[in-house]
């Protein structure tokens, strides 16, 4: 398995800390950084400083959010941040959600399967250099009725882009599987994947041809070391608001695909009551709800051996590349829980 991890564009004001990681995470022998700006600062911006920096490592947009930016405005950021790391960027998409796609950026969240199909499509055209023609429910290029034509890019792409969808839908993942070159995914317990995830991955691959080996599975958690029994229930305890916000709190009152992709994996009678307890303000009552297996089912939290074990899970279960956010207080801490869980996967590798 390859390693990555996936930061915020910025954690607050410290971009001095963040950039410090990402070299630093990039010596530690990280294959690949993704950065995310969600409702904070822009992604591409950071992404353009981060490649300056390194020298290696891969850099992604974990993720840009389709709808804020027109399909030809992500190609350009693409092509620039891939010429600029000379072929080091990974250009990652996802529909986001109503919250932020209409409560932030005042943009419709309608049909966003469609959306992110002809943005794929538009994009992949930019980026083969030739005249933008497209004629789609969601996007005209050139727009109709006009006196305009199609034109094309003054710069060309050096590079392969590889596309790497964060999806969690059937619907979305059917997509990914048929149009992607990997796959962002979240919310992952492999003991469930066959049905939640992997079998409408593969119903997408088979409509394009292909197979599981042409799409990269990149699946991602928090890590953490416990030194002991006593250790691991305080951290999982730690952890149980964290998962009550994302089962309740993530998206809007109707639309929450973290709580649909647990449901999905065994827990949708105590996802559901998850949901209720937190938009009614029962933050405590909520997290109460959260057992152990859900916090252990879906992370790398325990102890050496059992971190280990469980990445020999995920392996089995076909993640190519695990998406490691390690835990820590302070960014030497973080460091070090992300050097210690690079070497296990490290070992996995080498014993496959």
């Amino acid at each position: 398995m390859r390693t990555a991890t996936t930061i915020e564009a910025s954690a607050g004001d410290r971009w001095s800390e963040q950039v410090d990681f990402v070299v630093e995470a990039e010596k530690l022998g990280l294959d690949i950084c993704w950065v995310a700006e969600a409702w904070g600062s822009d992604g591409p911006s950071a992404l353009g400083y981060y490649a300056a920096k390194t020298e290696r490592m891969l850099l992604g947009s974990g993720i840009m959010q389709v709808g804020t930016r027109t399909p030809v405005a992500v190609a350009q950021t693409a092509i620039t941040l891939s010429n600029l790391s000379e072929g080091r960027f990974l250009l990652g998409l996802g529909a986001s959600g109503p919250q932020v796609i209409e409560g932030l950026h005042g943009v419709a969240f309608a049909r966003p399967l469609a959306r992110m199909r002809q943005t794929v499509e538009i994009v992949r055209q930019v980026v083969d250099g030739g005249k933008i023609s497209y004629s789609g429910t969601e996007f005209q290029i050139p727009r109709p009725g006009g006196d305009t034509k199609p034109m094309r890019l003054s710069m060309r792409a050096h590079h392969p882009i590889p596309i790497y969808l964060a999806t969690l839908s059937p619907a979305m993942l059917r997509l990914t599987g048929e149009t992607a070159d990997g796959w962002l995914g979240t919310s992952f317990v492999p003991e469930g994947a066959a049905g939640a995830y992997f079998a409408h991955l593969d119903e997408g691959l088979a409509r394009s041809g292909r197979t599981r080996a042409d799409l990269d599975v990149c699946q991602g958690a928090e890590v953490a070391f416990a030194p002991d029994e006593d250790a691991l229930r305080q951290m999982v305890a730690g952890r149980k608001k964290e998962l009550a916000f994302s089962l309740g709190g993530m998206g809007s009152a109707s639309t929450n695909f973290y709580n649909q992709a647990y449901s999905r994996q065994g827990w949708a009678e105590i996802a559901a009551e998850v949901r209720e307890r937190w938009q009614a303000g029962d933050r405590d009552g909520a997290a109460a709800l959260v057992t152990d297996e859900m916090v252990l089912g879906t992370t790398l939290i325990g102890t050496e051996p059992m971190v280990r074990e469980r990445l020999r899970v995920w392996r089995d279960a076909g993640v190519d590349t695990v998406r490691l956010y390690p835990a820590g207080d302070t960014t030497d801490a973080r460091l070090s829980t992300l050097a210690r869980a690079i070497a296990v996967v490290r070992e996995i590798g080498s014993s496959a």
